[in-house]
């Protein structure tokens, strides 16, 4: 019973921040505000339901690897408040927007992983040649190098459901600008 009454507690709280910074009108992705540009930005992902944006970068170590233990440090950027930076709760690192990596046997640097909210793709980080961190993901059936993602939601229930997600990303090979949208 105790356990029931907290977990009901957890959901609430975090039911109420939500609608707190979520706006009336669905934002598109043509709407959202750019994070600066960083030389470890992997990717960033941006929702219908307001301009706060999730930011994953690589964890580059003094010798210029990335980190084995944490080879990515996601955290928000809060353009609701201001625009500040925040590290993620721990219930949205474990539930929503969290990764899981782990090592590539047989290559140095480079660890697979999946997003704890959606295992269906996953995603490779690595460096490339010139030693750019990069994420390579699926799009369009092909592994390509992830920058953007945008997810359009439906608030309108108790729980959010996503009615699309929208991935943009470089070819691997000719750096040409690749699209995709698709239903999870």
């Amino acid at each position: 019973m105790r356990f029931s009454i907290i977990c009901l507690l957890l959901f609430l709280t975090f039911t109420i921040n939500a609608q707190k910074n979520k706006t009336k009108t669905p934002l598109t992705s043509e709407q959202l505000p750019v994070p600066p540009e960083s030389d470890i930005r992997l990717f960033y992902i941006q929702r219908s339901s307001n301009a706060n944006t999730i930011l994953y970068d690589a964890n580059i170590l003094t010798d210029k690897r990335l980190d084995t233990k944490d080879p990515v440090h996601t955290y928000w950027i809060r353009y609701t408040e201001g625009g500040k930076k925040q590290e993620l709760s721990g219930m949205q690192r474990t539930l929503a927007y969290g990764l899981h990596t782990s090592a590539i046997k047989g290559e140095v640097n480079a660890y697979e992983g999946h997003f704890l909210a959606y295992r269906k793709r996953k995603f490779i980080v690595k460096q490339n040649a010139k030693g750019e961190p990069i994420a390579l993901f699926m799009i369009n059936g092909k592994m390509q190098i992830l920058k953007r993602v945008f997810v359009q939601t439906d608030d309108s229930g108790m729980m959010p459901s996503v009615n699309y997600i929208e991935l943009w990303g470089k070819d691997v090979v000719t750096g040409k600008d690749v699209y995709e949208k698709f239903k999870p």
